[in-house]
């Protein structure tokens, strides 16, 4: 049987009030070879606390100190990671259940990434429906030239092959991340189901506006400039500014 070792990395930051449904999750797994790290920007909630109590009643690491933002935790993460695939579970994201890491390697040993789909719920866990859009069939670099294809929590890849992220983005790292590690990974395999429950993120019209603006221009660093305009334009007719 296929059964590498995971890392599941949980960023944190004054997350008290969501941290312990996703550390739950990630308890309650089925899957022997799991490598739990969390990541804390120094909170000044109960969120170290919460971690403290479940290193009582499952093996996880963390650290909790100062850092340069989400990315930079990320990279600390990523550094702290031992297996030999990883996973970016948010604080307040749950993975689907208790089978989802078990069932996924059985679909086939050895592909470059695992992907699938992502529920997303409000805080109370109440479910809103799949993300959209769906990820596609055969994942590729090029999927993402529309935006973010896939779920990034439900996203699995060799860790070998997870790049650091580029921390002159502030906002869309991920998908620049995506990008350049899909490139090196062309094994990809949609697992067919349901990876995790996704905490809606609630941004503001500003925010996300300046999220717009940044993926623009990660979007045309990877596919050129004149195919990115074509392809916002056709973006910003299906989901235009709200």
């Amino acid at each position: 049987m296929f059964q590498p070792r995971l890392t599941i990395i949980t960023i944190t930051f004054n997350a008290g009030k969501v941290l312990q449904r996703t550390m739950d999750s990630v308890a309650e797994q089925d899957y022997s070879y799991l490598d739990y790290v969390l990541v804390d920007g120094a909170s000044h909630d109960n969120t170290v606390a919460l971690i403290e109590a479940q290193r009582q009643q499952m093996s996880l690491r963390f650290v909790s100190e100062p850092d340069k933002g989400l990315y930079d935790a990320m990279n600390k993460g990523l550094a702290l990671a031992e297996g030999e695939y990883v996973l970016f579970l948010n604080a307040g994201d749950t993975l689907a259940n208790a089978h989802v890491v078990s069932e996924m390697f059985a679909t086939r040993p050895g592909a470059d990434v695992y992907y699938g789909h992502a529920m997303v719920v409000n805080l109370n866990g109440r479910e809103l429906g799949l993300r959209q859009p769906l990820p596609p069939a055969k994942l590729t670099w090029k999927s993402l030239q529309w935006g973010m294809s896939v779920c990034h929590q439900a996203f699995v890849i060799k860790r070998s092959l997870a790049l650091p992220y580029d921390l002159q983005y502030r906002i869309c790292a991920d998908i620049d991340w995506m990008i350049r590690c899909l490139k090196q990974a062309p094994d990809t395999i949609h697992t067919g189901g349901l990876v995790c429950r996704f905490l809606a993120d609630g941004l503001s019209s500003t925010h996300r506006k300046k999220a717009w603006q940044e993926r623009y221009r990660v979007l045309g660093k990877h596919y050129g400039w004149f195919q990115n305009l074509l392809n916002h334009l056709y973006i910003v007719l299906r989901y235009p500014f709200k």
